[in-house]
């Protein structure tokens, strides 16, 4: 039987990438992700990590108040900090799960992106209960788009109006695995 969603924080790892709880020693790098005005020009307003000013706090209630409605896991290449990872919009139901990452810039174009992303769908589908993976991404994000198509995603809604917590709705690709 495989084990529900929320059952456990995971730690899932490759030769090369690690994704696994943040920890009081990761602040500085969660400050240096969150700071980072080019990352998260891609994505919604409303992000855990973007909840509090100080990463110790985010850490601290992250596995707490985040716990039931998203699992994010830190990206690790060899021990380096490279991002976030996120389970997300669990709907334990029809067993669907929405996924994301975001990387610090000097991580982009390394294929770390592909190879968490790969992680976290191999240990959706084959580890828990979840059948339907989901991701959404700005129109403009071709570089996830293209991570996504890579790990076996479709597109198949284009430039849906999303609430991502900007003034207006944000046309936004909707891809499934």
């Amino acid at each position: 039987m495989r084990k529900k969603l929320f059952s456990e924080i995971p730690y899932i790892k490759s030769e090369r990438i690690v994704l696994r709880a943040l920890g009081p020693e990761d602040a500085d790098s969660l400050r240096e992700l969150t700071g980072s005005e080019e990352v998260y020009r891609y994505l919604p307003t409303f992000l855990f990590e973007k909840r509090y000013d100080d990463a110790e706090t985010v850490i601290e209630r992250l596995y707490t108040e985040c716990a039931q409605e998203s699992i994010i896991l830190g990206i690790f290449e060899y021990g380096e900090f490279c991002g976030l990872a996120e389970m997300y919009g669990y709907k334990d139901p029809i067993h669907k799960i929405s996924v994301g990452y975001r990387l610090l810039r000097r991580c982009w174009g390394r294929g770390i992106a592909g190879e968490a992303l790969r992680l976290m769908v191999s240990y959706l589908l084959d580890e828990t209960d979840i059948e339907i993976i989901t991701a959404s991404t700005m129109i403009e994000n071709r570089a996830s788009a293209a991570v996504l198509r890579k790990n076996g995603f479709e597109l198949v809604a284009e430039a849906v109006g999303e609430d991502w917590g900007y003034p207006e709705p944000v046309p936004a690709d909707k891809w499934i695995r």
